[in-house]
């Protein structure tokens, strides 16, 4: 379903989700309550692939509605930083 944009003259601008066929020309603001008229905007044309939108809206998302983890995944075994090349022995070493 497309996006439909409306201003209130009180509040911030809103967007809601309507079928094309039952667009109404003013929607009660969520804030005030008063009526506010829709808003013409361009439309969200473009030629990327349905991948690169999946990866967008999932980037966006993240931002109002973070991942929930069980466990951190990002963590190395023990030991597992630890390299036998006697090259790397002559690196300096953190004091």
């Amino acid at each position: 379903m497309p996006l439909y944009a409306y201003r209130c003259a009180d509040c911030a601008d809103f967007e809601i989700q309507a079928p094309m066929a039952s667009v109404p020309e003013a929607e009660p603001c969520p804030e005030c309550g008063t009526p506010a008229p829709r808003r013409f905007t361009a439309p969200n044309l473009s030629r990327s692939s349905s991948s690169a939108y999946k990866l967008i809206e999932s980037t966006a998302r993240t931002a109002s509605e973070p991942a929930v983890v069980s466990s951190p995944g990002g963590l190395r075994p023990a030991g597992a930083g630890i390299t036998r090349n006697p090259l790397h022995q002559k690196l300096p070493r953190p004091d």
